[in-house]
């Protein structure tokens, strides 16, 4: 496998406790995200089942992109694969949309994506601050971005994380079934590393229309290219 090879893993498992649902867009976002690569130089290959990956492909792998729901079964080598090439700053790890809702059975799986899920009680149209305005993901948006999408809340987020788009205050009826205000917030872009690796994470993008949107393009592939080592 050539070390130019991004992995966009889309797989849908069960949740422990039960089945989880499928998003319709994720073909359009393979597509997507197959374009983004290419922009840094990498060759995107989809993946929706990672039980059917080679043995050692994560280790020759440069990124690997997740849009994945439930308990992603991957194998403890895989596992470690994924972690060992973060740490070591040869793996780039990209989260999209609902990366952050998997593989609860898996602890360090938090390290990889930054957060862990807490549901998403509302879907609308909100005004997002651009925290850091000269981040490769969020320079071309200006101090503010209106944007539709669903809004997740976390249950946890990583203290060293790198908060890239926001909730801005009042955006949001805090008095809606289910809604567990953070402390933190509600981020839904950020950044960080992890040893000498790089992971972006946005939660943007249920819908098909953030895969015909220039802005989120940008946002996505500003994200990858971040990884890859443009930009502090």
């Amino acid at each position: 496998m050539a070390a130019g090879t991004l992995f966009y893993v889309t797989q849908v498992a069960p949740y422990l406790t039960g089945l989880a649902g499928v998003h319709g867009v994720l073909d359009q976002s393979a597509i997507a995200v197959a374009e983004v690569a290419e922009t840094c130089g990498l060759r995107a290959e989809r993946v929706d089942d990672v039980r059917r990956l080679p043995n050692g492909a994560l280790r020759e792998a440069r990124a690997v992109a997740l849009f994945t729901i439930g308990e992603t079964p991957w194998s403890d080598e895989q596992r470690a694969a994924l972690l060992d090439g973060l740490r070591t700053g040869r793996l780039s790890v990209l989260a999209i949309h609902a990366a952050t809702d998997s593989c609860y059975g898996w602890d360090d799986y938090g390290r990889i994506v930054g957060a862990r899920f807490d549901g998403h009680p509302w879907t609308q149209e909100v005004t997002l601050d651009v925290v850091e305005q000269d981040h490769p993901a969020t320079r071309h948006l200006g101090p503010t971005w209106r944007w539709h999408d669903e809004v997740y809340q976390f249950r946890d987020l990583r203290p060293d994380a790198r908060v890239l788009l926001r909730v801005a205050d009042g955006e949001l009826d805090l008095s809606v079934d289910g809604a567990v205000p953070p402390a933190f917030g509600f981020p839904l872009s950020w950044c960080f590393t992890e040893g000498d690796g790089r992971v972006f994470s946005t939660t943007l993008g249920p819908f098909a229309a953030a895969y015909e949107s220039p802005a989120y393009m940008a946002h996505l592939g500003g994200g990858l290219a971040w990884t890859l080592g443009d930009g502090a």
